[in-house]
């Protein structure tokens, strides 16, 4: 089956042509599509259904070879998200999903204590300022307030519910870099430690046999006089997982006081960065990888920790 988005400035088409053999109600059809249910249902009632460009419901019959039109109603942003025009780094951006560099010190999504000063807040005014017609914020991977690097946002609704598939099936690629604190690394190695939740902390979280299975992949980037930079990937998503395994194998993140790292006035948050992210595209099938280099303070102080020649 064939499908592709029409691009056009308000109402959002998606085509599908068929290539099944036998007549199936469009109704079973969305099912074969895997469409989320939430998308289909506001196509129904508040978008449009097209078979061979002819207005139908989801009891008509769809036959090999015809063309299915679902036209999605605009999205209206929460007003819960306060548009911020505090500017944003664009790295990659199409009509479905829009790739930005975080800096350090933002969060990634509002909550009571910071309402107004998050990236959905800043990609909220981005898009008030583009006057898109879909205004809802899809965030698909966040980061801690003091993690720089590479965000993936989803456009729409229906790119959302597909990335996320991807996130849930570990499909999407993030790597990381990280300094430690420790300079005696292998070359390569697998973190595999249980995270749990720390006794003492409704915030910091611990290596616990009561925890939930965390693995990190690393693989030692470049030695520092006293220090080491390091590339990782998460083969789990658990919170604070590489700022806790680190810290567990003795080698906390320069600028990570939370969990035991130095404090430096070069590098004074933890020193992790999200430097690739690879994602295949929801609509054209293509791989996406996209890179972003290290922030201005990590390569600052692997500039001035490089062992002497």
């Amino acid at each position: 089956m064939l499908k592709k988005l029409l691009i056009q400035t308000s109402k959002m088409k998606f085509e599908y042509i068929s290539q099944r053999d036998e007549p199936t109600l469009i109704k079973h059809f969305f099912h074969h599509l895997e469409l989320p249910r939430g998308f289909t249902t506001a196509v129904k009632f508040g978008g449009a259904i097209l078979l061979n460009n002819k207005p139908v419901t989801v009891r008509a019959v769809i036959h090999k070879g015809d063309t299915l039109t679902l036209i999605a109603p605009d999205e209206k942003g929460h007003d819960t998200v306060i548009p911020s025009f505090e500017p944003i780094e664009i790295v990659y951006e199409d009509r479905d999903v829009l790739v930005v560099n975080k800096p350090a010190d933002v969060v990634s999504i509002p909550s009571i204590k910071d309402p107004d000063g998050a990236m959905a807040n800043r990609i909220k005014g981005y898009y008030v300022r583009q006057q898109y017609a879909d205004q809802v914020i899809h965030i698909v991977t966040r980061l801690d307030r003091d993690t720089t690097g590479l965000m993936l946002i989803a456009k729409h609704r229906l790119a959302h519910a597909y990335l996320d598939r991807q996130i849930k099936n570990r499909d999407i690629k993030k790597i990381y870099y990280a300094i430690s604190a420790q300079s005696a690394w292998p070359a390569h190695g697998l973190i595999d430690a249980p995270i749990a939740r720390s006794e003492t902390s409704l915030i910091t979280r611990q290596v616990h046999e009561s925890g939930k299975q965390a693995q990190t992949e690393y693989w030692l980037h470049q030695s520092l006089s006293d220090s080491a930079l390091l590339k990782l990937q998460l083969h789990t998503g658990r919170t604070h997982q590489i700022r806790v395994h680190l810290a567990h194998q003795g080698g906390p993140l320069v600028g990570d006081d939370l969990y035991g790292g130095p404090l430096t006035s070069g590098l004074s948050r933890q020193a992790l960065h999200c430097g690739e992210l690879a994602f295949l595209h929801p609509f054209t099938g293509e791989w996406i990888v996209l890179h972003s280099p290290l922030p201005q303070d990590m390569q600052q102080w692997l500039d001035e920790h490089r062992l002497e020649k």
